[in-house]
């Protein structure tokens, strides 16, 4: 069998939930559910075993007669002889509570000796809640919010007193439990209609959800039904769980208007789409595609000068590196593929302006949207806060994310090495074959001396041979090496994407995706303790 609840477990749980909820819900409702806390906590400090009942009703339902009856005491003045001061009367029964009284800041105070049954009550009479002076009107509205039990007096006149009804009984129906409603002035109605007006009243009751409220007739003049609410008191007094009871009821009440604070739907986290559509816009908007393509490029260039043709590949040497221009060009090892973020500039990446810019709230805009349908209003405006907590930060994040990227840059290029140095024995070959017949042109033309030997080859000299191969074989090998240039290129622009996208997805995840998953872990958090609460 389930254990049930303790209130100090149910207290515990009504913190945690509001711990969580706090800035989230319509802040009338924080009020009021801190004010509980509070009264809660001020009354836990005093003892349970001390009872504060409070006799409260209109002007003319024989309160003040009702009090003297029930404590035996002739402490308040009925009629126009009541005093009309704004405070309220405590009629103590047994030991004196000073601090309890302080706390409920009653100053009108008796100590009643000799009544032992009722030893550990605090019999509060109030002011008429429908009286004309304000001030009366707010010590009934404060004190109903701190005693332990309440017994309304009413009369066969005004029972169903709207005022009475709308303003107190149906908005403490959570509080039935310790409440009483006392038909005072009975002896006024005829036997035969007695019936039907406790009847009536009792109907009354129900329809506003104080069915467990107890309904008990008296009249202070004849005496009738006193012995019945004394005992009622006794009861309240020995049992010692009227305090508790009451509180138990304020946590309800908190939990009830805590509840549609937090809805009822179900938040799954962020969409897996909709994560993915802010993930590639991010990417856009932080240049990886710019930077795709500065790869595709740089591995073009420096290939095309590791394994180009010597004479041309020269020349290229002075055409700006792609990557360099972006910032970029930093050479990883496979050793040590983090770069230290504090040792990482700025890239030189094109920052996300106008329309870039744009799709980036949007997208945001439309992560939190999808994310929170279907919550409260509070809680859509906190995950659409959370995504957006770190928007100023996000370009800077972003910028990081594509700097501290290994690139792979100086990887897969082994073949380069033997590639140029082929490039330069074939470039070496047509030199020497070119210098052999310059210099068999100079001793035949200009010097009139006999050229030097020439070797065949075929039915060419081999100079001519080493001329003409060398320039057509170096040719041949930077064609070819260029192919396999471009599929490099590609293949390393591929790896780029990947890393770099997945370098933008952390971006995505830490600082978008991770406060709006906070933000749902809160509201699961409040909902798990309204749980254990109710």
């Amino acid at each position: 069998m389930k254990k049930r609840s303790t209130l100090p477990d149910r207290l515990a749980a009504l913190r945690t939930a509001m711990d969580a909820a706090r800035g989230r819900i319509d802040p009338d409702v924080e009020e009021r559910i801190d004010a509980i806390l509070t009264r809660v906590d001020g009354r836990l400090a005093f003892s349970g075993d001390v009872t504060i009942v409070a006799l409260a009703g209109a002007t003319g339902s024989g309160k003040s007669s009702l009090f003297n009856a029930v404590s035996g005491t002739k402490l308040a003045e009925p009629g126009v002889r009541r005093p009309t001061t704004a405070a309220a009367m405590a009629a103590v029964f047994g030991e004196e509570q000073s601090d309890l009284l302080d706390w409920l800041d009653v100053p009108r105070r008796h100590l009643v000796t000799g009544a032992e049954d009722l030893s550990g009550l605090i019999l509060l009479d109030l002011p008429d809640h429908d009286s004309t002076q304000q001030s009366h009107r707010e010590i009934v509205d404060r004190l109903v919010e701190l005693v332990d039990q309440f017994v309304w007096v009413v009369d066969p006149q005004k029972y169903a007193d709207a005022a009475l009804h709308d303003r107190y009984l149906r908005p403490l129906a959570a509080h039935a439990d310790v409440m009483v409603i006392a038909l005072n002035q009975i002896d006024r109605v005829a036997e035969e209609h007695r019936a039907g007006m406790i009847a009536d009243l009792r109907r009354l009751l129900d329809a506003e959800g104080l069915a467990d409220a107890r309904l008990v007739t008296v009249s202070a003049v004849t005496g009738d039904g006193l012995a019945d609410l004394r005992t009622e008191l006794v009861t309240l007094i020995k049992g010692k769980q009227t305090a508790a009871k009451r509180l138990a009821g304020d946590v309800t009440s908190a939990a009830e208007a805590l509840a549609p604070q937090l809805g009822d739907a179900d938040a799954d986290g962020v969409p897996k789409k909709r994560a993915a559509h802010l993930n590639h816009t991010l990417a856009v908007a932080a240049g990886v595609p710019v930077v795709v393509e500065a790869v595709k490029k740089s591995w073009r260039h420096r290939g095309g000068i590791a394994t180009g043709w010597p004479v041309v590949a020269w020349l290229a040497r002075f055409r700006p590196d792609p990557l360099r221009a972006l910032h970029l060009d930093v050479i990883s090892t496979k050793k040590n593929k983090a770069i230290e973020p504090g040792r990482v500039n700025r890239t030189s990446v094109p920052v996300a302006q106008g329309v870039a810019k744009a799709r980036v709230d949007s997208a945001v805009r439309a992560l939190a949207t999808e994310t929170s349908e279907g919550l409260p209003r509070g809680w859509q405006d906190a995950v659409l806060a959370a995504a957006r907590s770190e928007e100023t930060l996000l370009p800077d994040h972003l910028d990081r994310a594509i700097a501290t990227t290994d690139l792979a840059t100086d990887r897969g290029n082994g073949w380069w090495t033997p590639l140029r140095v082929l490039q330069w024995l074939v470039l070496l070959a047509t030199l020497v074959g070119a210098g052999w017949l310059l210099v068999n042109f100079l001793l035949v033309s200009y010097f009139a001396l006999p050229s030097l030997p020439v070797p065949k080859v075929g039915n060419l000299g081999l100079p001519t041979v080493l001329a003409l191969g060398g320039v057509g074989a170096g040719i041949l090998v930077a064609l070819l090496s260029r192919v396999g240039v471009e599929v490099g290129a590609r293949s390393h622009a591929a790896r780029a994407d990947r890393e770099l996208t997945r370098a933008i997805g952390t971006v995505t995840s830490t600082y978008v995706i991770g406060p709006v998953d906070s933000e749902l872990a809160r509201r699961d958090r409040a909902r798990e303790a309204l749980k254990q609460l109710r």
